[in-house]
């Protein structure tokens, strides 16, 4: 065994953060008498400022512009529920109809959102991906990822994230929503640019995808990657919750059972699995 030695680090004394400041009672440094957000007062922004507002303001430590807001406020709508179908909705809905503690379904339900599937994860790949490419020709870019990146045997197609193929084909309403979002004077060069880059995939029936959608309407409105990812489970929450509740007093009968005829048993290989 090597010989173990110190790294001396210094660790801060105190947790110290720019985001939030709690100004404590006279009397009691325990309690806070005053909170401020980015240095400005709570109570103030609860009597003079929308949710839109400060919700912009702690994650990027200034009040937005009107058409930011604007931009960040439709967006919200657009993502506020994934639908019955998606897989983060399932699996709220298997939990709450299972009679998991209704605490427990949002947890569970953000969990899966979180995937790299139409989730949280390719959200963040795919404004990286963007922000990455954005400079070059959306043709030449398409054309370098449909040459360079392999289809898959089954199943959609995604050769950038944020960007593929449902169900086989063009999924028209991402398509939709980011012509709305184009429509406002925030939105910029990287609504646009991914505006022309999904235009050049819908001759191999790909297009938008929720994700990319996402994705260049959270750089337009001056979100990082990481940031975006968690920004887009907090904006898909309310729905994920919503159906989850929905079925919190249900019988079991109310979801379907696969029935026998409807399992795939494969045939095991020549190694026997």
């Amino acid at each position: 065994m090597g010989k173990v030695e110190s790294r001396n680090n210094q660790f801060a004394d105190r947790h110290s953060t720019k985001i939030w400041l709690e100004k404590p009672l006279p009397d009691n440094p325990y309690i806070a008498d005053e909170l401020f957000c980015h240095g400005f007062n709570l109570t103030e922004l609860m009597q003079k400022r929308n949710f839109i507002d400060v919700f912009f303001l702690l994650f990027n430590g200034q009040l937005p512009t009107r058409s930011q807001a604007k931009l960040l406020e439709q967006l919200m709508i657009a993502l506020i529920n994934p639908g019955p179908r998606h897989a983060s909705t399932r699996a709220g809905l298997n939990a709450a109809i299972g009679k998991t503690d209704s605490v427990h379904i949002l947890p569970i339900s953000l969990a899966v959102l979180g995937g790299a599937h139409l989730g949280a994860s390719e959200v963040e790949a795919s404004m990286r991906f963007v922000k990455k490419q954005f400079r070059k020709p959306p043709e030449e870019v398409a054309s370098h990822v449909l040459e360079t990146t392999q289809a898959p045997d089954q199943g959609d197609w995604h050769p950038a994230p944020g960007f593929g193929s449902r169900f086989s084909s063009i999924d028209r309403f991402p398509q939709r929503l980011a012509e709305q979002l184009l429509s406002l004077d925030a939105a910029g060069k990287y609504l646009r640019w991914g505006n022309e880059f999904a235009a050049t995939l819908n001759a191999q029936q790909m297009g938008w995808l929720i994700p990319g959608v996402a994705a260049t309407a959270l750089l337009d409105a001056g979100f990082n990657a990481k940031t975006g990812a968690g920004l887009f489970q907090l904006f898909s929450a309310p729905g994920l919750l919503a159906h989850g509740l929905e079925m919190t007093n249900k019988p079991i009968t109310a979801m379907p059972f696969i029935t026998d005829e409807d399992y795939i048993i494969e045939e095991p290989n020549s190694n026997g699995y």
